[in-house]
């Protein structure tokens, strides 16, 4: 497969998903190699003068007062790097650190961080030849950069670390060699330009946004599959009630379930004479929910594009030639991103949870039977799936409490706020996969509502959805071992397969 070509500063959301779901491996576009060298040759210009400037010839953080002698650059870079390996616990998955790996590369290709080409095509190189490097995931408080978890990634370019190629974890100079690369020695800035930025961050909170649209989507298809199984109303789809509020996500959501829904022989059934007045809000008002969570998705998308192409080290290399420290590295925009899309992962798993208790509940489902077992009572059916979907909200519930709001001031006061950004969008992942569980024991639910209904049958889309689950998980008769159910229905959530059945166009990020 060819490399995705990155122009910084203009590459989107599209390409970068693709990365993350292909594991693709990218390069720079030609034309940002004039300016990632003319920022080079400043900073060595630089380095060989008497000024000082911090982090050429500088200590760092709280000790940047301290000048180092030009003999001593390299080894300063060096110590940069093994000092700031300071990383614990698990490491994080291949395709989020490759995707991190990729969004250095469109940093560093700006052009105003100073590194040599060389530092560039090593990265290509790792990316190119799948040497990726084993990074714990926590230690980062997203200031002064993701600095522990980039110092790791950084440690195997210069033949330190550990490093993953085809399976197994090896030494970083050994990984290098294997596939035909040689580390690198660290020239003024490059050890910085390395560790400070927000990529650590912004690779979870894109793999956290990329995940979320996609239970977004499927939430819309099942919500659907849901209504009918209750045999609930379409009337509070009609347009121009969502027309009259204006909020772009809610009117599509509504047209999304109305196309889902268009045809549904189950529907037709109750058109005329029902005695219910309205469903309850869990049906009623998916639109204005997960609707709301699609706008907020979408806000968080601008933030992350914007940050996936900045320059996040310090100091910059300006367009002027003035090396400049800043405070690029701050990760509150991830920050405030990661914690919003928390909130809209939280809220669409906490209706779709109400939608599962509606409908194993039979003073609520409009005649289906208790817990969706043909022969309650001898058999429990869906009774405790509908518990762990509430044990899992909850956790999410609890896992969106804002991040950005908590600092504590690191580095000797030097670093005195700083974002929480990094495990503000670590978190993600769980948040998604929780709430791909969730979805998933409504998908099982919903089909076998929509089954109990039968000789009358569902739209041709659902119809479809509702076959591709059959596909993996068989209905549900007498009782059995459930849990490999409830995993087989979560992956078909988390890979889209239940939403891309339905066969019609879904909402795009």
């Amino acid at each position: 497969m060819s490399p995705e070509i990155l122009q910084p500063g203009q590459t989107v959301l599209a390409q970068i998903e693709q990365i993350y779901r292909e594991e693709r491996s990218a390069v720079l576009h030609p034309s940002a190699r004039a300016g990632v060298e003319a920022a080079a040759a400043r900073i060595a210009a630089a380095a060989a003068g008497d000024a000082a400037v911090y982090g050429v010839n500088t200590g760092f953080g709280k000790l940047a007062s301290l000048k180092i002698a030009a003999k001593d650059t390299a080894t300063l870079q060096r110590n940069l790097i093994l000092s700031h390996c300071c990383g614990v616990g698990e490491a994080m998955p291949r395709n989020v650190a490759r995707l991190m790996m990729v969004l250095k590369l469109l940093s560093l290709g700006r052009g105003a961080s100073g590194v040599r080409w060389d530092v560039i095509a090593l990265i290509e190189g790792m990316l190119a030849r799948c040497v990726t490097p084993v990074i714990p995931a926590q230690g980062s408080v997203g200031a002064s950069g993701d600095l522990a978890p980039l110092a790791h990634m950084a440690a195997v370019m210069i033949g330190a670390g550990e490093a993953e190629v085809d399976g197994h974890i090896m030494p970083g100079s050994e990984a290098l060699a294997s596939a035909g690369l040689s580390p690198v020695t660290l020239g003024p800035k490059e050890g910085l330009a390395l560790i400070n930025g927000t990529q650590f961050s912004t690779a979870y909170a894109l793999a956290g946004l990329f995940d979320g649209w996609r239970n977004a989507q499927s939430a819309l298809v099942l919500s659907a599959l849901s209504t009918d199984a209750i045999m609930g109303s379409t009337a509070p789809l009609h347009p121009e009630i969502h027309a009259l509020r204006g909020h772009a996500g809610q009117i599509e959501a509504a047209a999304t379930m109305r196309a889902l829904l268009a045809g549904s022989a189950i529907r037709d059934s109750h058109v005329i004479g029902d005695t219910r007045v309205q469903d309850p809000y869990c049906i009623r008002c998916q639109p204005q929910v997960t609707g709301a969570a699609m706008d907020i998705l979408r806000q968080a998308a601008q933030t992350l594009e914007i940050e996936a192409n900045a320059a996040t080290d310090n100091p910059l290399v300006l367009s002027d030639g003035q090396i400049v420290s800043g405070g690029n590295f701050h990760a509150e925009p991830v920050g405030f991103a990661a914690d919003m899309i928390a909130l809209a992962l939280s809220e669409i798993g906490a209706i779709a949870q109400r939608r599962v208790a509606l409908m194993v509940d039979p003073t609520l489902s409009f005649d289906l039977p208790p817990f969706l077992t043909p022969n309650p009572g001898l058999n429990s059916g869906l009774m405790i799936a509908e518990v762990t979907t509430a044990a899992l909200m909850s956790e999410n519930k609890h896992l969106a409490h804002p991040t950005v709001t908590d600092s504590t001031p690191t580095s000797a006061n030097q670093e005195d706020h700083v974002s929480m950004a990094a495990h503000g969008a670590r978190r993600l992942m769980q948040m998604n996969a929780n709430l791909s569980r969730i979805l998933g024991v409504e998908a099982l639910c919903a089909g076998q509502g929509v089954e109990f209904r039968a000789p009358l049958k569902t739209s041709p889309p659902l119809q479809a959805t509702l076959a591709r689950l059959r596909a993996d998980v068989a209905t549900l008769g007498e009782d059995r071992y459930l849990a490999p159910d409830l995993e087989s229905a979560a992956r078909l959530v988390a890979s889209g397969a239940l939403a891309d059945a339905a066969g019609i166009p879904l909402p795009t990020l």
